[in-house]
């Protein structure tokens, strides 16, 4: 973790730090969670059923580090009697700046032409030359309306584009007002609809593949996905075939299935933006959720319901 957050727990606790920043292996990971009071793993590290069912009776607490759980099995934990916690909102702003980029990379073929220039290629303006796609009046459909996707609305529409969106439900009235934007209730009716798509749900059981081949190839041929929420949410298979056969216009991830292995039919695209799961990588954003770790662990520790408490009905 960042270095300020690092001291700070060795001020309040008695914390063993991993200092390598690598993910731990399993054989830690056990070793870990035989004797400490809290753990605070990341998204690199998968605490199953398994590996809780081997926790010492010490272990009272996994304080996560980062929004998403998908790499912990909350109904294992709780069955075990854990208290979960995450560190919701602080990486909002970040990851919906990222969105937007991705979106105005792709569009806008930003990276392939900054590519040129690093290679020497530009050899002057011509009237059809590296010519992209502009965002004004532009269709944006959102794949879950949460905080990430709300900011990310509120860009959009600073852009001139429309905005849609597909929730299990919608937004309050007075959000869907600001935003300008417009509920679907099927998704495969708003797919086929939209100029860019972007993924910003979390990712469940009920939405692994929620991008599946069937639904990639609703897509217009025109259109753009951007996905910076998690790999899983698109057959990542799929979307390769997609992308070699030419049935859409780009495609931007920040995420991947396997990650941080990336599917071989991805890469190599121009029209293909791949970034190094950058979300949340700033350091404002870093510090913040350290401080919502220290937080959630210190209210517990004061016999209190931690801010951050996950619960399966919550996913």
């Amino acid at each position: 973790m960042p270095d300020a957050v690092e001291t700070r727990m060795r001020e309040l606790f008695d914390a063993e730090l991993n200092l390598t920043d690598r993910p731990m292996d399993r054989a830690a990971l056990e070793h870990a969670v035989s004797y400490a009071d809290v753990l605070s793993p990341t998204i690199t590290d998968t605490i199953d059923a398994d590996l809780i069912d081997k926790a010492g009776p010490r272990l009272k607490m996994i304080a996560n580090f980062g929004a998403g759980v998908d790499h912990i099995d909350i109904d294992a934990a709780v069955a075990k009697g854990l208290i979960v916690t995450n560190t919701p909102g602080v990486l909002t702003e970040d990851t919906a700046d990222l969105a937007m980029s991705l979106i105005l990379a792709v569009s806008r073929r930003i990276v392939e032409g900054a590519q040129v220039m690093q290679e020497g290629r530009f050899g002057g303006w011509t009237p059809t030359w590296m010519t992209g796609r502009k965002l004004w009046g532009k269709r944006l459909g959102i794949v879950g309306m949460g905080r990430i996707g709300q900011s990310l609305a509120r860009r959009a529409k600073a852009f001139g584009m429309q905005v849609h969106y597909h929730n299990r439900k919608p937004v309050p009235d007075m959000i869907a007002e600001e935003l300008g934007a417009t509920w679907w209730d099927d998704l495969d009716q708003m797919l086929q609809r939209m100029d860019v798509i972007s993924l910003n749900c979390p990712a469940t059981k009920e939405t692994h593949h929620l991008l599946s081949a069937d639904r990639l190839a609703r897509l217009q041929p025109h259109a753009i996905l951007i996905n910076t929420a998690r790999g899983e949410l698109i057959d990542e298979a799929a979307l390769a075939e997609v992308v070699a056969t030419r049935r859409i216009a780009g495609v931007g991830l920040d995420v991947f299935e396997n990650e941080p292995a990336v599917h071989p039919g991805l890469i190599g695209h121009a029209n293909v933006v791949l970034l190094p799961h950058l979300g949340s990588a700033t350091i404002e954003a870093r510090q913040d959720m350290g401080d919502r770790v220290i937080a959630n662990i210190m209210t517990y520790a004061r016999g209190h319901r931690p801010p951050d408490r996950v619960i399966p009905a919550m996913l």
